[in-house]
């Protein structure tokens, strides 16, 4: 006869199948991308009627570098994170697919983004719904990227707040302008600032989740004193704040100190992005 702390710790696994992590890699042909798509999905071991958040990240083929099933196993392990599906999409030509939603940058970057903007709502998202039990509703979704991924993440999530509530940028290419920098007016043709800038009070539904590094860059175009990375964050920020927005409840900023334009950097607080976008 097994001794009865056997039985308990088989009930326990049973009754906790969250702190089990599931990893696989799916291929998807795209029709709006006209290529095929790798996803690497995360989730928890949890029985098929429970119900999951979703995050969508641009440029998946990162997150390994980022640790993020070690990471998202202890989230789960110590109950910090609820049931959440996670999603990493590999990027194809990133300076292509990546940008603003019916505006290329000043270079002509960014012209598949449209495309790629009918992938995550048309495709992915739908795909996903038809394998796993997800919330419906923008509330428990989020979408997240990575300096010109975390550019497309806003932007997809500012377009779309009826699929995605939260965007998580990290260290987010917010220079994207659409005209060539003038130092006269180094803060100019911003094309995120401006459209912020033309939006109602009190008419943004999403909330946004921010993060640079001290040592993102050492470009200062303005020369305040403070790296761009960092400049174009808190400006857009205070944008946010003056349509309505209040920081603590619909904005979070995490500035890491020593932060480098890279995964490990943001792996280190991936997961602070993760309870955030996912408990609050």
């Amino acid at each position: 006869m097994k001794p009865l702390s056997f039985f308990r710790q088989l009930a326990g696994s049973l009754l906790s199948p969250r702190k089990r992590l599931l990893r696989r890699t799916y291929t998807l042909q795209s029709v709006h991308l006209r290529r095929k798509v790798t996803l690497d999905v995360y989730r928890p071991a949890v029985p098929p009627w429970r119900l999951l958040s979703l995050v969508v990240f641009n440029d998946g083929q990162d997150l390994h570098r980022m640790d993020m099933a070690e990471r998202l196993s202890r989230l789960f392990r110590s109950g910090n994170l609820p049931p959440t599906l996670v999603v990493g999409v590999h990027a194809g030509d990133r300076m292509r697919e990546y940008g603003t939603v019916g505006r290329a940058d000043h270079a002509g970057n960014g012209e598949g983004a449209a495309d790629y903007e009918k992938f995550i709502t048309l495709e992915l998202l739908p795909w996903l719904e038809q394998r796993n039990n997800l919330f419906h509703g923008p509330a428990r979704r989020s979408i997240a990227g990575f300096s010109l991924g975390g550019l497309s993440a806003f932007d997809l999530a500012w377009r779309n707040p009826g699929a995605f509530r939260t965007a998580g940028v990290f260290s987010g290419s917010l220079w994207y302008r659409y005209a060539n920098f003038d130092p006269e007016l180094p803060d100019a043709n911003r094309i995120v600032h401006d459209y912020v800038a033309r939006s109602k009070i009190g008419s943004i539904p999403n909330r946004f989740w921010f993060m640079a590094g001290t040592d993102d860059e050492a470009a200062d175009r303005n020369n305040n004193g403070v790296i761009d990375a960092i400049d174009d964050t808190l400006q857009l920020m205070a944008l946010l704040q003056e349509k309505g927005l209040k920081v603590g409840k619909d904005m979070a900023y995490v500035e890491v100190e020593g932060g480098k334009h890279e995964p490990e950097t943001w792996g280190r607080v991936i997961g602070d992005f993760l309870t955030w976008a996912v408990k609050s």
